[in-house]
């Protein structure tokens, strides 16, 4: 998918009484920038609690149509304000859960090209920490997300695609063309220089080190440095990083990224991830996930094309609980 082709852009909505009113104007600063629609979706996700013995769906269907009907109007308020800015904004609401499956559904339902979610948790006891729903999205949503780490509004914004030309844990080639094409999009939508970054593998040096033989260190350093070069220019050329802006690094992937988007200033990096399962993929995660907390700046999380998830299509609806009865996780934020 082409940044060009990006024409719908989904903001999960995780207050919708216009405390994300900073978060979503960068989301709509985004779109405009794009020319693209901007789509406000919140789902409501609480349960909602009946007694065992009521066999009435009256009141149920009243509830879930008031409830649907005042969140509409709350976001329609935060629609107005951005309206007002040249902006083209619609609204979804539904009931489903949990939230980081319903956010898949509407993104897949409304054709949006982009997923924008505010996870700009200062206050948070433990910074590093993602939430369950932003972990989950980011592991199964088969649509890019730009998770929103700060407020603050693009300027000029430098933009810094990472590769992974060694293609480590069996990623596609394909997937680092097209992180530098959502890399080159993003920077000529925002005004801003295009970076891009590749770590190598220090291990080759690391080794002669322990020989301690002043020329072989020299030697492999050269060596493995040129095999790099090798692996990256081409695609550098081919999406044209400028020769300036060009980071080919010896070092570990996470400590290279964030050295050079400190260094350039970047207000966005965009990376690439692919499908893990199991207690490892959960627990370690991919370079993706390990980089959230290292990175203050916006993340664009691009999965391969072929990556599809396990998200079921159908919504789940409005979630009735009935006391003493476990009730299923919401994925609340």
């Amino acid at each position: 998918m082409s940044v060009k082709a990006i024409r719908r852009i989904l903001a999960a909505v995780k207050d919708p009484h216009g405390h994300e009113l900073a978060a979503l104007g960068k989301a709509a600063q985004l779109a405009r920038q794009l020319q693209a629609e901007l789509v406000l979706y919140h789902a409501i996700t609480e349960p909602l609690y009946v007694e065992r013995d009521s066999s009435s769906r009256l009141p149920i269907d009243l509830i879930e149509k008031s409830r649907t009907e005042a969140t509409r109007a709350m976001l329609e308020h935060v629609a107005a304000r951005l309206r007002s800015l040249d902006t083209r904004v619609a609204i979804s609401v539904n009931w489903d859960y949990p939230t980081y499956e319903a956010v898949i559904r509407a993104a897949r339902r409304l054709e949006a090209d982009l997923v924008m979610v505010d996870c700009a948790r200062a206050s948070h006891p433990a910074r590093w920490f993602l939430h369950f729903t932003d972990w989950e999205l980011l592991r199964h949503s088969p649509v890019p997300v730009l998770l929103m780490k700060t407020t603050e509004p693009y300027r000029a914004a430098p933009v810094l695609a990472a590769v992974d030309a060694g293609h480590s844990y069996g990623k596609p080639e394909q997937l680092d063309r097209d992180i530098l094409e959502y890399g080159a999009g993003l920077a000529a939508a925002l005004s801003g220089p295009l970076h891009a970054v590749y770590a190598y593998n220090p291990i080759p040096a690391l080794a002669a080190r322990e020989l301690v033989v002043p020329e072989a260190v020299a030697e492999a350093e050269r060596e493995a440095y040129a095999q790099a070069c090798t692996l990256v220019e081409p695609l550098f050329e081919t999406a044209g990083v400028a020769a300036e802006n060009r980071h080919v690094r010896e070092g570990f992937t996470i400590d290279v990224i964030d050295e050079v988007a400190q260094g350039v200033g970047a207000q966005v990096v965009v990376i690439g991830a692919i499908a893990r399962s199991g207690i490892k993929g959960i627990v370690i995660g991919n370079t993706a996930e390990r980089m959230l907390d290292r990175l203050s700046c916006d993340l664009l999380i691009v999965k391969p094309a072929d990556f599809r998830g396990q998200v079921p299509a159908t919504p789940r609806g409005m979630h009735v609980a009935r006391p003493g009865v476990r009730s299923a996780p919401t994925g609340l934020y």
